[in-house]
């Protein structure tokens, strides 16, 4: 970094501060020519993360979005509100650790499908009725029928 004052010389870091779990990190630097000295602030500044729709619009990444649709496909189901923050975190960090800038609703929606499966069978197809838009029974059984070949398999 160049100094702000004489604009010649190296603005070098000399010491760093930053408090446990918090922002902004403070930075003591002194200039290699002049020799002034002062501190900076470093802020940690996020790029919003933005799903890409069905119809190919754009919105920004909404973590209570998230949670509602889980709250709605679990209501009524012996699921905790531990285990309900815990999904939504798991969610919300693999998406943001695999993704960013941009990422497609069918992979929120599918990481959605794939904890709920482990969670709780009945929120999963809650859950698929709305995000695969069934239209009949059959899309029901079609959906179930992976579950059951499963569970059949286990009890033997």
């Amino acid at each position: 970094m160049r100094c702000p004052f004489c604009r010649e010389g190296d603005f070098a870091v000399v010491d760093s501060r930053h408090q446990e779990g918090s922002f902004p990190i403070r930075r003591r630097r002194i200039c290699s020519e002049c020799k002034r000295k002062a501190w900076t602030i470093e802020k940690l500044e996020e790029t919003p993360l933005k799903v890409i729709k069905k119809n190919d619009t754009r919105e920004p990444f909404d973590v209570e979005k998230l949670r509602e649709g889980l709250e709605k496909a679990c209501y009524k189901r012996p699921i905790t509100a531990e285990q309900l923050e815990t999904t939504v975190r798991q969610i919300e960090s693999e998406i943001y650790a695999c993704y960013h800038g941009e990422v497609p609703t069918s992979v929120v929606g599918d990481l959605v499908m794939e904890r709920l499966q482990q969670l709780d069978q009945v929120a999963y197809v809650r859950f698929a009725s709305v995000y695969r838009e069934f239209k009949d029974v059959s899309d029901f059984v079609q959906e179930v029928q992976p579950m059951l070949k499963r569970r059949r398999k286990m009890t033997q």
